[in-house]
């Protein structure tokens, strides 16, 4: 597709990005809702999971669709991938139970990972390494738009009408996309030969889940010592070992061992591992901050957190164009993780009295930081591999980005419970032995433990309704204990955020490591030295 007329790219990537746009509204749209949709259904423990299981399957999606576009083409997985996630957008909004919601978010990420595969993988086919710096900050900018808009108008929808209409209300521009890349995306097939690695992609998965579910249940559930997550990291070893052996054996394997030995593919990776932690992390948490912190409502959540997405986008945009400007990216990558370090720890110092200016401030550094960085090391995978590596290489930097969010997300909120409730205990301490909680009748202290739910915070109606029939004299009580909740939360919270910046802080580091490849000016599969030379010839 690398030869189609200037025209023709244009239209098919307008059909890329409306496909981009639809499953990114429907994605974002959420984060702000959600903290009303727990409080509505209930299941404060599985808050991760709504956002864990939703990158846990788009994560084993992605790279089992990422091979075999490589064989089949691009289009039949952009399609079906719409149609899949479509239809878990519409059952999600069915959902009665948090586990149904849960199971539901796991069918769009199945369409999810399918859409992001093969959207930055199509960019591509479409265009050579030096140009695809600029189209990628723009597909950034894309998803940095929904994000804009998806949280704000979440806010809305479960201020003033149901929540179950998240869901619902971008359901028509599945439909427009659907049409778009019917029409426009040329149908592009590709025959290696060789079967299909089905024992790698179960093996592959086998590996993911149960660290997955180690990493969230661990310090929690169940001890980090116990038998159950013992258990799981020894099942994950297990499967990670015959995915490895397995891959040495087959043909076609879904992650080829080899492009390991590539160290900018390799290093490439880790940093976006690191990425996808710290950077979900705040996006996943930062919510609950606003909403049940600060006090914000969700609606005006949206709003403090919209200069953060525009910053992002903003910077995206700029940073792919200097790319391609330029052909560098390595300064372009270590500007934006520095950034985006200083903001997480700017965010790390917030507490129960920061106002949502300066939350607002903190976003936009993280933003910026985000924006710069987020599309580089695509672009840096896709450059380092040979062109017939070109889905299964795209692919993986989805899944280890992925994967880093979905682990990154368990273990802060596994931090945020611990910290949460050792803060709680700890405030109930000092009331105990200042005497103010010897005041309290013993039939009202089972009442009043309930009111230590930071649930309750992030919903004015029940927390309102949480409050009736307590006694004039107890108001000041009641003030008390959610003064300590919100305490708690912030304290939580924090070191979320504090977390996310050590991450990021990492991945900086390792980026000064990383060897900078000349980005390739066709897709024929030269080496840099290979086209200097032609281009010399030719002059």
């Amino acid at each position: 597709m690398e030869h189609l007329d200037k025209r023709k790219k244009v239209l098919i990537m307008l059909a890329i990005m409306s496909a981009m746009l639809f499953a990114a509204l429907n994605q974002t749209i959420v984060g702000t809702a959600l903290p009303r949709i727990i409080a509505d259904l209930g299941g404060m423990a599985y808050y991760s999971w709504v956002f864990t299981i939703y990158m846990l399957t788009s994560s084993i999606t992605a790279v089992l669709v990422g091979k075999l576009s490589d064989i089949y083409g691009r289009k039949p997985f952009i399609l079906i991938g719409i149609g899949i996630f479509t239809i878990g957008s519409f059952l999600s909004g069915f959902s009665d139970t948090i586990i149904q919601l849960i199971i539901f978010r796991g069918v769009q990420g199945f369409g999810a990972g399918m859409i992001m595969s093969t959207a930055f993988t199509a960019v591509g086919d479409l265009f050579s390494p030096r140009e695809r710096g600029r189209w990628q900050g723009l597909m950034s900018a894309v998803f940095g738009l929904a994000s804009v808009f998806g949280p704000t108008l979440g806010g809305y929808i479960v201020d003033n009408a149901d929540w179950h209409w998240v869901f619902w209300v971008f359901l028509p521009f599945g439909a427009v996309a659907l049409i778009m890349i019917w029409t426009l995306f040329p149908s592009q097939v590709k025959k290696q030969g060789g079967s299909i690695d089905y024992f790698g992609s179960l093996f592959l998965t086998l590996t993911i889940v149960p660290l997955l579910l180690a990493f969230t249940w661990g310090g929690k559930d169940y001890e980090w010592s116990s038998v159950q997550i013992i258990g799981l990291f020894a099942g994950t070893v297990v499967s990670l070992l015959l995915f490895l052996f397995t891959e040495k054996k087959v043909k076609n394997p879904v992650l080829p061992l080899e492009l390991f030995k590539n160290s900018v593919f390799s290093l490439s990776n880790l940093i976006g591992f690191l990425l996808g932690a710290g950077m979900f992390g705040a996006i996943m948490y930062m919510p609950m901050f606003v909403q049940g912190v600060i006090g914000t409502s969700a609606t005006k959540s949206g709003l403090v957190m919209m200069p953060m997405t525009l910053s992002m986008v903003i910077a995206s945009a700029i940073g792919g164009q200097l790319i391609t400007k330029t052909g560098k990216y390595k300064i372009i990558a270590l500007i934006g993780l520095l950034i985006m370090t200083i903001g997480l720890f700017d965010l790390s110092r917030m507490g129960t009295d920061t106002s949502n200016t300066t939350a607002i401030l903190n976003m936009i550094t993280v933003g910026v930081g985000l924006g710069l960085s987020f599309p580089v090391f695509t672009l840096t995978i896709q450059n380092a591999v040979d062109y017939k590596f070109l889905g299964v290489a795209t692919a993986s930097s989805q899944l280890f980005r992925q994967i880093g969010g979905t682990i990154g997300v368990a273990i802060m909120g596994t931090v945020m419970n611990s910290k949460m409730t050792d803060k709680m205990k700890e405030l109930a301490a000092e009331a105990q032995q200042s005497g103010q909680a010897g005041a309290i009748p013993p039939a009202m202290k089972a009442k009043l433990k309930a009111l230590q739910d930071p649930q309750l915070l992030m919903d004015p109606a029940k927390l309102k309704k949480a409050t009736e029939g307590f006694p004039p004299e107890m108001q000041a009580i009641l003030k008390q204990i959610f003064a300590f909740t919100r305490e708690a939360l912030s304290y939580s919270l924090t070191h979320v955020f504090l977390i996310g910046a050590c991450v990021i802080g990492a991945g900086f580091i390792l980026t000064l490591f990383m060897k900078e490849i000349p980005l390739r000016q066709s897709n024929k599969g030269e080496t840099p030295a290979e086209e200097e030379s032609k281009v010399a010839k030719a002059e």
